[in-house]
């Protein structure tokens, strides 16, 4: 587990990286490096079972603000969300989001999960 901790840590440290060019950057930079540690502090063992559970809280109520926008995108048959990198379409780029909110909500929830079991 320490490899594939390793492994997060780096992702999601290219993940704030390259927010740069987003309409909202520091917002999502932040979330990206905060669960970035969260995997780091993992990988060695030292993970904080408040931070797992406010950057899950954290997550997972931005996810549900663009749940009603990633099923307005579902009812359109979901069109293609990554035909270009820029987001021509608001569905689009709120698609994005609420995908990028769901894989930070998932690994948080495997996080606390992992934790529970030691």
């Amino acid at each position: 587990m320490k490899v594939l901790n390793l492994l997060l840590t780096l992702l999601f440290i290219t993940f704030a990286a390259v927010q740069y060019n987003d309409p909202d950057p520091w917002g999502w930079a932040a979330l990206y490096l905060y669960l970035a540690a969260a995997c780091g502090m993992a990988a060695f063992g030292k993970s904080n079972r408040w931070m797992l559970l406010l950057g899950l809280a954290v997550s997972g109520i931005w996810m549900l603000t663009l749940l009603p926008s990633f099923i307005h995108w579902i009812s359109m048959g979901m069109p293609n969300i990554v035909e270009t990198m820029k987001a021509t379409q608001p569905h689009i780029e709120l698609t994005r989001e609420f995908l990028g909110l769901l894989l930070c909500t998932l690994v948080f929830g495997w996080q606390l999960l992992r934790l529970r079991k030691r």
